[in-house]
């Protein structure tokens, strides 16, 4: 049975297959969550991220997790929010994409930040909508495979965000 927690952690030091780095185009590190990502795992990530050729908005790339617990990071690029009618679907994409890459590569825990909600200016409770109902629909629509999902949330307020909006689809 496939599984959704809310945690609030440091995304660096949890014990699962994969996490998911919200990156920048380049792959090639930055601030927030990717910065301290390849911090944590050392120079060997972004080694081996020169060798992707970058990744558009919405796609996934994966890599080793190298000096992390999780054994792999899968590297995506949300929208710079704009209010734009392609906003959701771009973020909905990370998710998917991620999940699908996950899935090619036998990963069966995964963790995610919440995706470009911070300096992408992504508005939090429209983040946390896209991505959990992305996830619901995806763990729905691939019965046949176990994953467990950890949204991981950097503070109180991202994960009272998630929790809040669980509930209300729980009471649906």
């Amino acid at each position: 049975m496939n599984h959704i927690q809310i945690l609030r952690a440091d995304i660096t030091a949890l014990s699962c297959d994969a996490i998911v780095n919200a990156a920048n185009q380049s792959l090639l590190g930055g601030g927030g969550v990717d910065g301290a990502i390849h911090r944590a795992a050392g120079p060997e990530l972004l080694r081996e991220c020169r060798t992707l050729g970058g990744c558009r908005t919405g796609e996934a790339k994966i890599t080793k997790g190298y000096r992390l617990p999780a054994k792999f990071v899968i590297h995506t690029v949300g929208p710079v929010y704009s209010g734009a009618p392609d906003d959701a679907p771009l973020l909905a994409d990370c998710y998917r994409n991620s999940l699908n890459l996950a899935r090619e590569n036998g990963v069966h825990t995964i963790a995610f930040p919440a995706i470009s909600t911070g300096v992408y200016g992504y508005p939090l409770r429209e983040a946390t909508k896209v991505a959990v109902d992305t996830v619901r629909k995806w763990l729905e629509d691939n019965r046949d495979y176990l994953m467990d999902v950890t949204f991981c949330c950097f503070d109180d307020r991202t994960r009272g965000a998630y929790e809040e909006y669980e509930k209300k689809l729980s009471r649906q």
